[in-house]
């Protein structure tokens, strides 16, 4: 009986293994005669030899946009890529294919959701930074433009931006007194939480008097880790449909708990006990106003107000500490540039007083240095879009459907634009007496469509990126004019980059202050 069994364990991989070999034989034989059968006017894009059922997720590692631009230099800035069996993308790695794609972006103004939407709660399409280009998003757009996201109204929100940042100063502070290590990824996540929380529903996160805030938090991690994991799913299709591991079962309890306790805080505005926010609306605030509209073109619900509020808060609180988090390292590690933009702020503000964002325009390194930290470590390392008509790309054809991936990470270290492209250089963003490199009004609107895209570009553009990048300079020019910096076991901050698609350092960013000047003498 044994020796049967070993004969047909023998015989079934065997015939594994002549399948294997026979699918991969036919493939090599369909890509090399189907392109010479192929019109030479539409040619496809290049595509590295995919192996069967995996497609090139063996030659993709840890670090997604890192391994999207090895493949670039060798099968070109326009190239096919298939994750598993049902997954494929285009992925544009060139300033040239961004302005392609996103000058004239009519044709890519709607983006794809890549992840479990099967286990949502909410109605597919029914989301704002993840709907395709329709009424809906172009009623929110300008909803965003003209109430949530412009000027007047982040100009509200500077109080709060200035005491965020004077708490995270005094908490550095206390560490210094007593010669502690201080975990600054934890102290610049905290501040980004009290922040985003205090603009949206005007409640700061403290784990010790908001219960209702912590939860939300805590669900909000729990959605991306579940996502995450679930995302596994669409890479092998046919998984799609069995929730193998119980992880969408999760996911969508989750959402059930976020949804609930969304709903009891809309529930306390209604009946005009929402959030002690001082003066002013915050955003909950506006978007109520805004679904009580009867001539609104869209009528909002509250599973509108509830999803949109969600996307913001995976939007925006780690990609903003993320990138706080890089610029200090770089800091850290650049010593010259370090004392340079520490000279550039005393000579400015003086001794006596702590810099405010008013002090910006009169701080061109500061500036610089948190575009030259972006450009590096962009907190949004790959653009997703969706191609909505057939055209051509690189003189490629591109069918309406296709899903396409912008290698924001490669296009911002492109060597044929930026000299030196993987070196920590402030000085490149400076204007001289030649002018800027770049249109310096235009960066971080991403209206460069092509070689500096920190915030994505083009219709989708990321709406909160003059808020993420005056938070990114008041925090950063506080923590540099008040504080030296050491670090453990080394004078060099480990800069490796953490896997997945953010970009996000891979260990936290551990060191010591040192008080340079007492910002509460």
């Amino acid at each position: 009986m044994a020796a049967n069994n070993v004969d047909l364990w023998y015989i079934d991989w065997s015939y594994l293994l002549i399948l294997i070999l026979s699918s991969i034989f036919v493939r090599v034989a369909l890509t090399k005669y189907g392109k010479n059968s192929s019109s030479p006017s539409t040619p496809q894009p290049p595509s590295p030899l995919p192996l069967p059922v995996i497609g090139h997720i063996h030659l993709l590692g840890s670090v997604l946009p890192r391994s999207f631009q090895t493949l670039a230099r060798r099968y070109g800035p326009f190239m096919r890529i298939r994750m598993g069996s049902s997954l494929t993308f285009l992925v544009g790695s060139s300033p040239d294919v961004a302005r392609q794609i996103l000058k004239p972006d009519v044709n890519f103004s709607s983006r794809f959701e890549l992840g479990p939407v099967q286990y949502s709660i909410y109605q597919q399409g029914m989301g704002f930074i993840t709907s395709p280009y329709s009424p809906y998003y172009r009623f929110m757009k300008k909803l965003c433009t003209t109430k949530l996201f412009v000027g007047s109204q982040l100009n509200q929100f500077r109080h709060i931006r200035e005491h965020e940042v004077r708490d995270c100063l005094r908490s550095v502070s206390e560490s210094s007194v007593g010669g502690d290590a201080c975990n600054l990824t934890a102290k610049l996540t905290t501040l980004m939480n009290n922040l985003i929380f205090r603009m949206i529903m005007g409640r700061r996160y403290d784990k010790y008097v908001d219960d209702e805030v912590k939860q939300i938090k805590e669900l909000v991690v729990e959605i991306m880790e579940l996502g995450s994991k679930c995302g596994i799913y669409e890479v092998f299709g046919p998984l799609k449909k069995y929730d193998l591991f119980g992880h969408g079962k999760k996911l969508r309890a989750a959402m059930v708990r976020y949804d609930d306790v969304l709903e009891k805080i809309i529930a306390d505005y209604e009946v005009g006990d929402g959030a002690c926010r001082g003066s002013g609306d915050d955003l909950m605030d506006i978007l109520l106003k805004t679904s009580r509209d009867v001539d609104a073109e869209v009528k909002l619900t509250n599973n509108h107000i509830k999803q949109f509020i969600l996307e913001m808060l995976i939007a925006s609180i780690d990609t903003t500490s993320a990138a706080l988090q890089w610029t200090m390292a770089e800091l850290i590690n650049h010593h010259r540039v370090f004392m340079k933009l520490r000279e550039e702020i005393e000579s400015t503000v003086g001794p006596s007083r702590l810099m405010s964002e008013s002090d910006f325009p009169n701080l061109p390194y500061l500036q610089a240095v948190v575009k030259e930290s972006l450009r590096l470590h962009t907190p949004t390392p790959l653009i997703f879009r969706e191609c909505t008509k057939d055209c051509k790309i690189n003189g490629y054809k591109v069918k309406a459907g296709t899903k396409i991936f912008l290698n924001t990470y490669a296009i911002m270290r492109d060597p044929e634009t930026w000299q030196d492209p993987d070196e920590f250089v402030p000085e490149r963003f400076l204007v001289n007496a030649e002018g800027s490199q770049l249109d310096q009004a235009e960066l971080m609107k991403g209206q460069d469509f092509g070689s500096y895209l920190p915030f994505g570009g083009g219709r989708r553009a990321c709406i909160g990126a003059m808020h993420a990048s005056a938070v990114i300079q008041a925090t950063v020019g506080a923590l540099i004019q008040c504080f030296d910096w050491k670090i453990k076991d080394g004078d060099k901050v480990d800069i490796t980059v953490g896997s997945g698609f953010s970009g996000a350092m891979a260990r936290p960013l551990v060191c010591y202050p040192v008080v340079h000047s007492d910002p509460f003498k």
